[in-house]
């Protein structure tokens, strides 16, 4: 019969090319999928590194504020003595969360990506506990501890110093727990609760009760009670934060909590932590307890200087930890390794002209805070080379964590740790302030670039493409000719600091408009225009 043909073979040739259509709709979707990722996670990070920023700011205008105030009213010595008691009390409160905030930023969002949330309340049980305790048992042994007061505030009399620890010792838990609560919020992919307690909130409420007790009441033991009352507050905040983030997402059915993978990653993560910390503030109890009071003040406002330095890096970090997280979970190691090297070049971008400027004009920076602070330029100099560096590895810390490394990154941050504690028990006792400065430097540098080659080689997150060498170009290339021009013709002053960095910025700022689309600026703000794309998606 003419025209008839054969159905079966038919079928199956449509068939056959309907699946390879379904193949190809299937393989679309995953490319699509992915891409997608990606640009979620530039898009989140943008918002976040912004809204990050605004609170980094503001944790350093009222850091710098608190400071100020402290040492205006208590003079370098007893502003030593309580910068003394923060840095431990930070130390310590960092140490006892065992790692548990970091974990909770990876393993949430990871739990998110992979079973919409349904592991979370598993998670923050493994999580919470185990820091509560710990907290509190540290709590019971500062408390019980007089000798050790002595020992680590030894310009008070000997029951100021034991009232000063004790009461450190009373807000310990509820400052840890927060901490952990906040990661977990962090894993949500926000950072909104973490930049409104710890970088606003708590920040604003220490300078608001710290004046009025420098004014009416000076101590050491006041200013350290309007320093930490503000953690309560902080606690009660991040509680409620976190609670609203799991009615949004709250998940379907159970998931298991990988409790043994969970302590495996935070057990090292606790003790790279404390190394990271104890970075901040080891120079402070090394020059309180070999050096002199004054000299810890001096280095506590150099330190609040470099933070300032770093505050995108630190808001970019808060942003970016999740994202990579949660693409790295998806699979999307393309789209991870793009994040990265996008948010690198935008910390590179804007905060290589702050250090630039701080070792230009160092006297004339640390005048403001007071008299006898300007003698601290030279360490200010060598910490804001050491900054150059830093800033310039980006995150790569964050990478070796997001990829499950915690291992890795607890023996580049505590080979740091040992050079820095190591120079500064040689340096500090002949050079002061310089030789802390000079120990903090050396470390620092080794960890980030440690960390940084880590990445590279192991991890395949490179940081260098033309993009990164035009920021550098840009931002210290053409700024630090500028600065260092106006400071040998006017030397550093407030004149010369004021015309110095106009120019330096001016120039900064024509630079990176001209060149938006190769430095990523145009990506960073097309991704802020289109706020609502992530959540249409």
């Amino acid at each position: 019969m003419t025209g008839v043909r054969p159905t079966g073979s038919d079928d199956r040739r449509n068939e056959a090319v309907s699946g390879d259509r379904r193949d190809e709709t299937v393989s679309a979707q995953t490319v699509s999928v992915r891409k997608e990722g990606g640009g979620r996670g530039v898009a989140t990070t943008a918002r976040g590194s912004l809204f990050g920023l605004a609170g980094a700011a503001a944790n350093a205008v009222f850091g710098f504020v608190l400071v100020a105030v402290v040492t205006h009213g208590l003079g370098a010595g007893g502003a030593g003595a309580v910068f003394t008691g923060v840095a431990a009390f930070t130390i310590v409160s960092n140490a006892l969360k065992l790692g548990a905030d970091t974990a909770l930023v990876r393993f949430v969002s990871r739990d998110l990506e992979l079973t919409g949330g349904a592991g979370v309340p598993g998670l923050l049980r493994t999580a919470v506990a185990p820091a509560l305790l710990a907290s509190t048992a540290g709590a019971a042994a500062l408390w019980s501890a007089p000798g050790l007061a002595g020992r680590l505030l030894p310009g008070l009399g000997p029951g100021e110093a034991v009232g000063v620890v004790r009461l450190f010792a009373v807000f310990l838990p509820v400052t840890t727990v927060a901490l952990v609560l906040l990661g977990a919020t962090r894993g949500y992919g926000s950072v909104v609760p973490f930049v409104a307690v710890e970088q606003i909130g708590k920040p604003v409420l220490r300078v608001l009760l710290a004046v009025p007790v420098v004014l009416w009441a000076p101590g050491v033991t006041g200013i350290g009670a309007a320093w930490l009352v503000p953690g309560v507050l902080g606690a009660a905040a991040a509680w409620v934060a976190l609670r609203r983030a799991r009615r949004a997402r709250p998940g379907t059915g159970r998931a298991p909590t990988p409790v043994r993978e969970f302590w495996c990653f935070a057990g090292p993560r606790a003790v790279s932590a404390l190394f990271d910390i104890a970075a901040v503030w080891i120079g402070v109890i090394l020059l309180s307890a070999l050096g002199t009071s004054a000299g810890a003040g001096v280095h506590t406002a150099i330190g609040r200087l470099v933070t300032a330095g770093t505050m995108l890096q630190l808001a970019v970090r808060l942003a970016v930890s999740p994202q990579i997280s949660r693409l790295l979970a998806g699979g999307d190691e393309a789209g991870a390794q793009h994040l990265h090297r996008l948010s690198t070049r935008w910390i590179a971008l804007c905060s290589w002209p702050v250090f630039v400027l701080l070792a230009a004009y160092p006297r004339t920076v640390l005048s403001l805070f007071g008299p006898g602070f300007a003698d601290g330029a030279p360490g200010l100099v060598v910490l804001a080379v050491a900054g150059l560096v830093n800033v310039g590895a980006g995150n790569a810390q964050t990478v070796i964590l997001m990829a499950g490394r915690s291992v890795w990154n607890l023996a580049v941050a505590g080979t740091a740790f040992v050079i820095q504690l190591g120079g500064g028990i040689g340096l500090v006792p002949r050079y002061g302030v310089l030789g802390a400065a000079v120990a903090w430097g050396l470390a620092s540098v080794v960890d980030n670039g440690v960390s940084a080659l880590l990445a590279r080689r192991c991890l395949g997150f490179r940081t260098v493409d033309r993009g990164y060498l035009l920021a550098a170009l840009v931002a210290v290339g053409v700024v630090a000719p500028l600065a260092f021009g106006v400071r040998a013709l006017s030397g550093d002053s407030v004149p010369g600091t004021f015309l110095g960095t106009v120019l330096s910025i001016g120039a900064w700022g024509i630079l990176v408009w001209r060149y938006r689309v190769p430095l990523g600026v145009g990506e960073f703000f097309g991704v802020l225009r289109k706020r609502g794309a992530d959540n249409s998606r």
